[in-house]
């Protein structure tokens, strides 16, 4: 096959991607009890690594039990137990893939039932209209729970590169923490970790600092962007410009970039502030005029579904091509492409009135897509949005009660964990 796609990528630190397609990150919320990697994430990793992506980017891995996106997250810190990790890489990279995983702490868009406090760099709540109280209102972080944050992104990058991940992505966008710091409408303080970009900037640069020095040079260390939040006031173009310039500095291997944040979901397709996104590849214009100014490689995700669009994305001076859904719908599409057929990963979209909830319904279908994987069953079949929603909801429900059991009993069992209040 006579295509960009399938030539290999030399990475900054020397390291070989064996080709330009990407699984990009997608929460799974799979984890097994102990918010560990199991069967089910062995399951659909080994759906992946046969699938023939060059790199594998795990869904969130969060830094603090404390704080998960979801109930079902996985965590690792510097007391977890590493056994299922080591399990993990080595399924993700049987076939020859790099496996990187994400790192991430999920700031103020931790939901409120999960009985955790939330932090942030201020006490700005999540404005999702009637679904706001949803999500736990945030406190403004302290010096010290700030230099904590950085000490366990270290923490959980240096325990990723003993289980066998040849990399990390620490996760800068989709309104998570060092997202929240990114942006303006998030971040209103008025010390040294707030106001100006170069500010606002300090604790994405200074937790890749943190990283790089904790790894070995071979190791991966990759950063997810957005190209812009796709909210008015929001950290936008011309900040990522200037935060890239910034990494241009910093040795960092790859760049991803994506756009939005539960509040504006661009990387679902959807703005609040009424941009119209591309079909497919969202964000591809954004990469391509920063890929003009970028010393690393950069790679863009979001609707990416077609083997024609992923060859416009490395046209477009873009290195690797991410693709999420897509890959959830058809775990084998790079293979496939490679074999000369053209199947696509196309969605139904969920055009309900409520914007939150058909969000909500359009993740929901996917996931099932993704437990079906876990279990080992690869047919395709169509779902309901309704019906997807309605499991989603009642297994996030049994999810949180294991995840406050487990909570619960950490406070004891683990000497040196630093537990918050529980509401």
């Amino acid at each position: 096959m006579n295509s960009p796609l399938f030539s290999s990528l030399t990475l900054p630190n020397g390291s070989v991607v064996p080709n330009r397609i990407a699984k990009a990150a997608m929460e799974e919320n799979m984890a097994a009890i102990g918010q560990l990697p199991g069967p089910a994430i062995f399951e659909l990793y080994r759906a992946w690594a046969s699938g023939g992506t060059g790199l594998i980017i795990t869904g969130n891995v969060m830094i603090d039990g404390r704080a998960l996106t979801g109930p079902g997250g996985i965590v690792l810190d510097a007391g977890t137990a590493i056994e299922p990790f080591i399990e993990w890489s080595r399924v993700a990279r049987s076939r020859g893939a790099q496996a990187w995983m994400q790192i991430n702490h999920p700031g103020r868009q931790v939901r409120a039932n999960m009985g955790e406090e939330a932090w942030a760099p201020s006490a700005v709540a999540l404005d999702l209209g009637k679904h706001s109280k949803l999500f736990a209102m945030p406190k403004a972080m302290s010096e010290a729970e700030i230099a904590e944050i950085i000490t366990r992104f270290a923490d959980t990058a240096t325990a990723a590169e003993r289980a066998g991940f040849t990399g990390v992505e620490i996760h800068a966008a989709h309104g998570y923490l060092i997202s929240q710091f990114l942006s303006p409408l998030t971040n209103r303080r008025d010390d040294r970790w707030g106001g100006s970009l170069a500010n606002r900037v300090r604790l994405l640069l200074e937790v890749v600092k943190a990283v790089r020095t904790r790894v070995s040079p071979g190791f991966c260390v990759a950063v997810k962007l957005n190209s812009a939040d796709f909210q008015r006031g929001g950290f936008s173009e011309d900040d990522a410009r200037q935060v890239i310039l910034w990494l241009n500095e910093l040795p960092v291997d790859l760049v991803e970039l994506s756009g939005g944040s539960y509040e504006s979901p661009a990387m679902q397709g959807a703005t609040a502030d009424g941009r119209t996104l591309a079909r497919e590849a969202y964000f591809l214009e954004f990469a391509s005029k920063l890929a003009a100014v970028a010393k690393m490689p950069l790679m863009t995700t979001g609707g990416i579904r077609s083997m024609a669009v992923a060859e416009k994305v490395i046209a477009g001076g873009v290195a690797i091509a991410g693709m999420a859904t897509a890959l959830a719908l058809v775990p084998d599409l790079p293979a496939q492409w490679l074999a000369g057929k053209h199947p696509t990963g196309d969605t139904t979209p969920v055009r309900w009135k409520d914007k939150t909830m058909a969000a909500l319904a359009s993740m929901a279908m996917v996931k099932r897509r993704l437990w079906a994987l876990g279990e080992g069953r690869s047919n395709r079949r169509a779902y309901s949005p309704l019906v997807s929603t309605v499991l989603m909801l009642a297994r996030t429900q049994r999810l949180t009660r294991r995840y406050r059991q487990w909570r619960g009993e950490t406070r004891t069992s683990r000497p040196g964990f630093r537990p918050l209040p529980m509401r």
